[in-house]
């Protein structure tokens, strides 16, 4: 008797079976070993479970049987189980899906198959303890290794790795192993050494010359390093080393000698035009020194001289004054433009009077004053067109051009917009730049007199309007004949004045009227699609009842508030 017992589910013709008809079903087993070898897609169930099963000895709803499987559909997460339990067989499953595909034959392991993955499966057909193996989980390859597009590992690293590439969302990518005198090496494509960390050290040796942007050390250099570049917060960078004749060494690039520390001393020796011979300031300089370069712990260096005019002057190289100090002063005189790469920072206020002064105190921060004729600051453009200025003697601010704020612009003592002597004022709201440019203004009017606006302190009721108290002090109220759009309704609502409601439902249905009502608030409600209306008082009495009121198919009411005593009057 034939059987169906093979991992592809052929059919296993017996002695004597399949008279006539051998031949047929042998090129069926055939074209079903050729399917199996293939592709095919299939669409999975929306259902948390589902099965997809390889059906004896036909091609029919066999995708199951193909070595290539693409799943697509689905709508949740799903586990699937793949039957029978007994086929022992290796699929390549795409998940083309939005969803993990959780794969389980029987009791033992499963493979999960995140969305857009794509992982080989072996299962062992055990039966109903089948065990599914995810093949490639330790991938071991021989020879070269090549990738098309991206290796993207999802793991990290660990002690004792012998060589593993990894990635947590902390530290990036991670390169890792395990040698006996580096645990990473790079080498250039003449496998020479370019780089290695030696054995279970956080050192980088670099073989050749080292390129970069900016090098940033953030550690101290130690007595007896050979040749170190260190930082700390309060030394800054720190070059040192550790040689015969010096400690440091700065070359040009003519390997010429610039600079030279020598060896064990704090001494500087510049070879060139500065000094021919070592230059040591030790002690401070004096009152009454012509010229003179000195230090003290306080105050470093110190440049000091003795002058008719000037005790200090810097020079360029046509001998024109760039700096001076006027003698006897504290003053500091700027020739030409002052340009300052990093801060310039004053620590002092101003005073009146001042012609042209930068200062700061801790209070007000920075500080620019002047004293001009028509402004005392002016802040100009690259142009020379006038940006910001400060009228002569008064606390405003005259802006040119237009103020761009990134947050919240606060006049502590109110806001003026003006658009000059033919137009109003007008204020700008831009939409969402999202969906669009288009803006909402709001413009004053022709008015020959001032006109103020109190808004109200809530944000009111639903169905109220602003109105005025005749003095500009506005207020939310009730406003009589004020009617909302008729709207359809086929469940229970709650309705608020000026609501006009048509309820069509075929069964009973419950139309709230408003809590705290006032005077004049309106409701009308009409009755339609065959089932009952219950009009539910929400504390207030109807017609001077305590009662819900009922509208029947067909029938239509309108009432109004008119007191706590009568309540909802029927119209």
């Amino acid at each position: 008797m034939a059987t169906y017992v093979n991992d592809l589910r052929l059919k296993e013709i017996a002695t004597g079976d399949s008279s006539g008809t051998w031949g047929t079903e042998t090129n069926v087993n055939l074209e079903l070993i050729g399917e199996a070898m293939g592709y095919a897609t299939k669409a999975v169930a929306d259902a948390s479970t589902s099965t997809i099963t390889m059906p004896d000895g036909t091609a029919t709803n066999g995708e199951l049987r193909s070595l290539y499987l693409k799943l697509t559909g689905g709508g949740q997460a799903s586990t699937i189980t793949l039957a029978p339990n007994t086929v022992s067989k290796v699929w390549f499953i795409e998940n083309a899906t939005s969803y993990t595909l959780t794969f389980t034959q029987g009791s033992g392991a499963n493979v999960a198959v995140l969305a857009g993955q794509t992982k080989a499966i072996a299962s062992d057909g055990a039966g109903s303890g089948a065990v599914l193996y995810d093949v490639l989980t330790d991938l071991s390859v021989g020879g070269d290794f090549f990738v098309a597009n991206t290796i993207q590992p999802a793991g990290d690293t660990a002690s004792g790795d012998a060589a593993a590439i990894g990635y947590t969302s902390a530290e990036g990518i991670i390169v890792t192993g395990q040698g006996s005198t580096s645990d990473v090496t790079l080498k250039n494509d003449a496998d020479g050494t370019v780089l290695t960390i030696p054995t279970g050290t956080t050192n980088v040796d670099v073989v050749g010359d080292f390129t970069a942007g900016t090098l940033n050390a953030d550690g101290d250099t130690a007595a007896g390093d050979a040749a170190a570049i260190g930082y700390t917060s309060a030394e800054g960078i720190i070059l040192t080393g550790q040689g015969s004749t010096s400690d440091v060494t700065l070359k040009n690039d003519a390997d010429g000698t610039v600079l030279t520390i020598p060896t064990g001393t704090t001494n500087v020796d510049i070879v060139g035009v500065a000094t021919a011979a070592t230059f040591e300031p030790d002690g401070d300089t004096a009152a009454g020194d012509n010229a003179a370069i000195g230090y003290t712990a306080a105050e470093g260096l110190i440049l000091t001289g003795q002058g008719s005019t000037n005790d200090v002057t810097i020079k360029n190289d046509a001998d024109a004054d760039v700096i001076e100090i006027p003698t006897g002063t504290v003053n500091v005189t700027v020739a030409g433009d002052l340009t300052a790469a990093g801060t310039l920072k004053a620590t002092g206020d101003t005073a009146a009077g001042d012609g042209a002064a930068l200062g700061f105190t801790a209070a007000e921060g920075l500080i620019l004053t002047g004293q001009g004729s028509t402004n005392d600051v002016t802040i100009k453009n690259d142009a020379d067109a006038d940006v910001l200025e400060i009228p002569t003697g008064t606390v405003n601010v005259t802006m040119a051009g237009t103020v761009t704020a990134v947050s919240t612009i606060v006049g502590n003592a109110g806001l003026h917009v003006k658009n000059g002597a033919t137009g109003a004022g007008f204020v700008q709201f831009f939409e969402d730049s999202d969906n669009g440019t288009n803006t909402v203004t709001l413009a004053g009017p022709a008015s020959t007199a001032d006109i103020t606006l109190t808004l109200p302190s809530s944000t009111g009721n639903n169905g109220e309007a602003l109105v005025t108290n005749g003095s500009g002090v506005l207020s939310f109220a009730a406003v009589g004949g004020l009617y909302n759009d008729w709207a359809i309704k086929t469940s229970a609502y709650t309705m608020v004045s000026g609501d006009q409601i048509i309820v069509n439902k075929s069964s009973a249905l419950t139309m709230t009227l408003p809590a705290s009502a006032s005077a004049g608030d309106t409701v009308t409600i009409k009755a339609t699609g065959g089932g009952t209306v219950t009009i539910g008082r929400n504390s207030q009495n109807i017609n001077s009842v305590a009662g819900d009121g009922t509208l029947q198919s067909g029938k239509a009411t309108q009432l109004v508030f008119v007191d706590s005593t009568i309540g909802f009057l029927e119209i």
